[in-house]
């Protein structure tokens, strides 16, 4: 089993940055792709970005292209998720997920690549 715990998040006025952190601990040899999703209320989880496990390869909403990057650092077992130039709409629960299997091309965007999932961590930006 792999455990993933989210922090970072909090209140931020809008055109701020907040760095998320995930840490990833248990079996995490098994891990592979690794993303962040999110899911504002009244709407379904949506994906915002993922990166491979070697780094080369990330991949990012439309909507959060250019303002946000994924990292990692397997060393450190630890995935980041830098938000810059924030909107009242990337308000949202965020969810950092990972995935025991690689991953090819769209399978990045997809949930059901992604085994596990922490609980979550709001960010919540203000107009």
């Amino acid at each position: 089993q792999v455990q993933l715990v989210e922090s970072g998040g909090g209140l931020m006025q809008a055109g701020g940055s907040l760095r998320l952190s995930c840490a990833a601990s248990g079996r995490t040899f098994r891990i592979y792709p690794m993303g962040w999703f999110r899911q504002a209320p009244g709407k379904e989880r949506e994906f915002v970005a993922a990166i491979s496990w070697s780094s080369s390869i990330t991949y990012y909403a439309d909507s959060v292209k250019g303002r946000f990057t994924i990292s990692r650092d397997n060393a450190k077992n630890m995935v980041y998720l830098q938000m810059n130039s924030l909107k009242p709409e990337d308000t949202a629960v965020y969810y950092c997920a990972a995935g025991d299997k690689p991953a090819y091309n769209s399978d990045y965007l997809a949930s059901s690549t992604y085994r596990y999932w922490g609980q979550g961590t709001q960010v919540t930006v203000s107009s």
